[in-house]
């Protein structure tokens, strides 16, 4: 809630405003009622598709993924942003890119196959990533951790 997202849809902007070729997508809150109940995931293209929703009933069933009130979407999450990543990750080297990644945090993270697209992402050496993590709290997530402390990063606190 500090403006991580408005940082990054601003500075997306700008940079398309400015010819860069830029692609990727940041986490949206959905508001009902002026109550939050849940994130979508918009591509920089326009798409749209839910991230989580707050859940109705406190018995999580198996398959359910969950942060606290919300309950994630993992075919949704999956179904918008893995093709813009492999799409990132299969452009040729000639042109630097710039891909967003809004966020990389713990809902995201219940995606193994996001998890492998971030870090062929990150590997790619013609694209430069603009992403959010969140500031360590609790038990560490693994590919935060990963991505703050690679010696090809500049992390920004946002406050």
């Amino acid at each position: 809630g500090v403006g991580k997202t408005t940082l990054i849809q601003k500075v997306s902007q700008a940079l398309k405003s400015s010819g860069v070729p830029i692609d990727g997508f940041y986490t949206q809150e959905v508001r009902e009622g002026g109550r939050r109940t849940g994130f979508d995931v918009v591509t920089l293209s326009g798409d749209r598709g839910p991230l989580s929703r707050v859940s109705s009933d406190s018995s999580a069933s198996r398959r359910e993924y969950r942060v606290g009130q919300y309950v994630v979407d993992l075919v949704s999450f999956e179904q918008l942003v893995l093709p813009l990543l492999r799409n990132v990750n299969h452009g040729g080297d000639t042109e630097k890119r710039i891909c967003v990644i809004d966020e990389i945090g713990k809902m995201e993270l219940f995606s193994q196959a996001f998890i492998q697209a971030v870090r062929q992402t990150l590997a790619g050496s013609g694209t430069v990533v603009l992403g959010t993590i969140p500031i360590p709290k609790g038990k560490p997530l693994d590919l935060v951790e990963e991505i703050r402390s690679r010696k090809d990063v500049k992390v920004f606190n946002v406050s």
